[in-house]
């Protein structure tokens, strides 16, 4: 099958003149030619394409494929994960993972209203876009704040956690001057943290591992932020959850992957409540596939899942939701 590759390269964008931090969830080219091999391993030819506008190039010089692995970030806007999506869709060629109405969940207050009225569980929250707005919060402390549609832990900190309406107002007009974008504030849940990977679609997706994220002594906070993430090695170790809490976490993800039609492959963060129930923080229908760093392929490799196979399976479950039960060649 000849796969097009969709992708924000982040050294193009630093070329570019973008800050490291503009393009903390931009691809390295590690990611780049790990997918590509996992592809070819399969016996797939794979055609570099990049960006939205490399794609649009593309497109009207006449391109196309049979299928578009689609990992592009999008530099600007809150629905600009579904930049490529909606492209494709526009000249009716598929691609794995979810399609544009799924990838606006980057907008974390969407998601969890989403959610919130399907009858799952989600801290209590405000959207923060002026002073006024911070001033109006009527959530009890502590509260958790972080920009409304970023990722990779953008914008998150120790600074994220808030005790007091004066470390509020600051915290929040501080992300909105640097982010130009609207504060997403929470009630805090100062329980565990985890995510869940999930694999496939609808009746077919199901949960490949679930993962405890643990602060070492190192750490110099127990935010799961930009910088812990950068250093994992240094401040986290990652562990497979207990019986019955990781049953718990696994529901609460496929439910959450069922209600949002999530596809193909992704995440679900949770964070367990003062009753030790786990609770829906955010959804990530495009995560990270960095073959050592992203923490969907940690998660497999804690699950005995080679990136190779991860990277299968979502291959797997993209072919078979569009093109059904028939054979493909290569």
């Amino acid at each position: 099958m000849n796969i097009g590759f969709t992708y924000d390269l982040k050294d193009d964008y630093l070329q570019a003149g973008f800050s490291p931090v503009d393009v903390a969830e931009f691809d390295s080219i590690e990611t780049i030619v790990g997918i590509e091999e996992a592809l070819q391993s399969l016996g797939h030819t794979v055609d570099r394409i990049g960006s939205a506008r490399s794609l649009i190039q593309r497109l009207c010089r006449g391109d196309r494929w049979d299928l578009v692995f689609n990992i592009a970030e999008g530099i600007k806007g809150m629905g600009r994960e579904a930049q490529i999506p909606a492209i494709l869709d526009v000249y009716h060629i598929p691609y794995v993972f979810s399609d544009p109405l799924v990838t606006t969940t980057l907008h974390k207050g969407m998601a969890k209203r989403i959610v919130r009225d399907g009858g799952i569980k989600t801290p209590d929250f405000r959207i923060v876009q002026t002073e006024e707005d911070v001033l109006a919060v009527n959530l009890s402390y502590p509260l958790f704040v972080k920009p409304l549609a970023e990722g990779t832990g953008k914008g998150i900190g120790s600074m994220s956690l808030i005790h007091s309406q004066n470390d509020l107002i600051t915290t929040c007009k501080n992300l909105m001057e640097y982010y130009h974008q609207p504060v997403l504030v929470e009630q805090f849940l100062p329980g565990r943290e985890f995510t869940a990977g999930v694999i496939g679609t609808g009746k077919k997706a199901r949960v490949i591992g679930v993962m405890e994220i643990c602060f070492l002594p190192t750490a110099e906070s127990d935010i799961y932020g930009l910088k812990t993430k950068k250093r994992y090695k240094e401040f986290v170790q990652y562990k497979i959850p207990e019986h019955p809490l990781y049953d718990a976490c696994a529901d609460l993800a496929l439910k959450v992957w069922h209600l949002l039609e999530c596809r193909d492959g992704g995440r679900v963060d949770m964070r367990n409540n003062e009753q030790g129930e786990p609770e829906f923080i955010e959804v990530n229908p495009l995560a990270g596939l960095h073959p050592v760093e992203s923490d969907l392929p940690i998660l497999a490799r804690l699950h005995g899942i080679s990136y190779h196979d991860l990277i299968a399976q979502i291959m797997e479950s993209a072919i078979h939701r569009i093109f059904g039960d028939k054979n493909r060649e290569s």
